[in-house]
């Protein structure tokens, strides 16, 4: 470590991380903890179901991310001091014990913070997004000893655009004007108006993550301060292990709704980039870009805050038709105990087609099998799974049928500028990532750690699936067989009733010619 020039900037310093708690945030308190030298890590927690903070960071640190750290780097609990706190309250809810202690302990500072739900009401999304992002920025003001602020924000906070570079951009909007109409309303009526506020942006997740890289131009540009736009966040690569994941997020739900036998079609277009990136990777690229704001010479102004695309469609792209693909591959192969039907699923990019083949395929199934299940005396379930699952795809469709022309030059700088034992420590590169390799594990840790299916249970799942597969096949083949007998029924009627015309034209014609001829000899 001695020849490492992020771990120095590391060595003894004092962090702070909000959302912390969350999927990246948790591999980014593993890593700093695990390859660097820290001092202290604050983590901002807010007390949620009847749980302190202190309980929270041990059920955290319960995690088996945490295991690696556990044996490499024993005597880390001291390192980790949980702060009492909340993005969604104004001044994040800090203590002025708590808030002095930050003004003047931090050397360094990571926002991870979010709600990330793209439904999410503008309200809620507005205060945690924007205004936690103001608190944090205000706070970061009055640190003594500040050498680096990240902002994590998204990839698609431009998606309005087909072109997104690393710089900031102008909005029809003013995230000042946007906050003072949202105080004035209650969530209801701001769900009914969010529709128009958003404008061209899909969802209130996106538009507020480009609201608060507005606030953070018009701010905080005497800051040292970065924004990092990570793309569509997955499970690990290799650190600390392989394919971990906790969240349901993004295309990771719809391979888990593949995999129960759910999710039979999915609006995506097969030949869009598909920009996913591993969550170690990106939070490797997260910790190196709070060393290289710290290294800027160039005065601190809003237009010299550096950006970083986090993409992977630049320089290591992956279609959605590999995603499938390679997902169904490794599905069939590694098959979920608990699975409601064989692994079938179709991407579908017209959304008229989509539309009714969800019909077909999902909800006619469905209000079948809960009939049925009301018959028996059981509780309904299917058409309800359903449409949270279509809530769920309408939400992502959008980026699984668009595709962006992005830059990451700033990303690709940062590469360089790293030393040989850096890029070994921190290697954010996506060019790094083998991605039939990667998929290979990707599923299997969908299955352990996201759905709770241990392999051990894998040859039940095996012997399950090929139950369902023969059923299916016989299903497949009975439809087949109800419809040809059906048109060939239809066939035989429409040439009887047409044969039936004929001789009845016929015996028409043959009368009126005997009639004409009778007449034509007696007159």
């Amino acid at each position: 470590m001695a020849e490492s020039q992020i771990c120095k900037f590391y060595d003894g310093q004092n962090v702070l991380v909000t959302g912390g708690t969350g999927f990246m945030g948790k591999i980014l308190v593993e890593k700093l903890l695990r390859s660097t030298d820290v001092a202290t890590i604050f983590l901002l927690i807010r007390e949620k179901k009847g749980k302190n903070v202190h309980t929270r960071l041990d059920d955290i640190f319960d995690n088996v991310i945490f295991e690696r750290l556990k044996r490499e780097r024993p005597k880390f609990r001291h390192r980790v001091v949980a702060i009492p706190g909340d993005c969604s309250i104004t001044g994040l809810g800090l203590t002025i014990t708590d808030r002095q202690r930050l003004m003047s302990e931090v050397n360094i500072a990571f926002h991870v913070a979010a709600t990330v739900r793209f439904d999410e009401n503008l309200k809620l999304s507005y205060s945690i997004n924007v205004s936690g992002t103001a608190d944090v920025i205000e706070l970061c003001r009055q640190m003594k000893n500040l050498k680096s602020l990240v902002h994590v924000s998204t990839a698609y906070s431009n998606c309005h655009l087909d072109s997104i570079e690393e710089r900031f951009y102008d909005y029809p909007v003013d995230y000042e004007k946007v906050g003072a109409l949202l105080e004035k309303v209650s969530k209801s009526e701001a769900e009914k108006l969010t529709p128009k506020i958003i404008g061209s942006w899909p969802n209130s997740y996106t538009f507020t993550k480009a609201l608060a890289e507005s606030l953070i131009r018009n701010t905080a540009g005497s800051l040292p301060v970065g924004i990092f736009r990570p793309a569509i966040v997955i499970s690990t690569y290799q650190e600390p292990i392989e394919s971990w994941i906790d969240n349901l997020y993004g295309p990771t739900g719809a391979v888990a709704g593949a995999a129960s036998g759910l999710l039979r079609v999915f609006p995506c277009d097969d030949d869009v980039v598909a920009d996913i990136v591993p969550v170690d990777t990106c939070v490797a690229g997260i910790i190196a870009a709070a060393w290289d704001i710290s290294n800027k010479t160039t005065e601190r102004t809003a237009a010299n805050i550096p950006i970083y695309n986090y993409v992977s469609s630049v320089e290591n792209g992956v279609t959605w038709s590999e995603y499938n693909g390679l997902n169904k591959i490794h599905g069939v192969k590694y098959p979920l105990r608990n699975a409601l039907w064989t692994i079938k699923i179709t991407s579908i990019s017209q959304p008229r087609l989509y539309l009714f083949l969800r019909i077909i395929l999902h909800l006619i199934p469905a209000f079948i099998l809960d009939a049925g299940a009301l018959v028996c005396g059981q509780k309904p379930r299917l058409v309800s799974m359903y449409g949270k699952i279509h809530k769920f795809s309408d939400v992502i469709a959008f980026f699984c049928t668009r595709e962006w022309k992005f830059t990451n030059d700033n990303v690709v700088a940062l590469w360089d500028k790293m030393g040989p034992l850096d890029r070994t420590l921190f290697p954010l590169s996506i060019t790094t990532i083998p991605w039939t390799l990667y998929f290979r594990n990707y599923f299997k840790g969908i299955r352990v750690h996201l759905l709770r299916d241990p392999m051990s249970s894998l040859e039940e799942a095996r012997a399950r699936k090929r139950r369902f597969d023969i059923a299916h096949n016989f299903l497949i083949f009975l439809f087949q067989f109800i419809a040809v007998t059906l048109i060939w029924v239809v066939i035989l009627k429409v040439v009887a009733v047409c044969r039936g015309s004929y001789v009845s034209v016929q015996g028409m014609y043959s009368n009126s010619t005997e009639e004409l001829f009778t007449n034509n000899l007696y007159r």
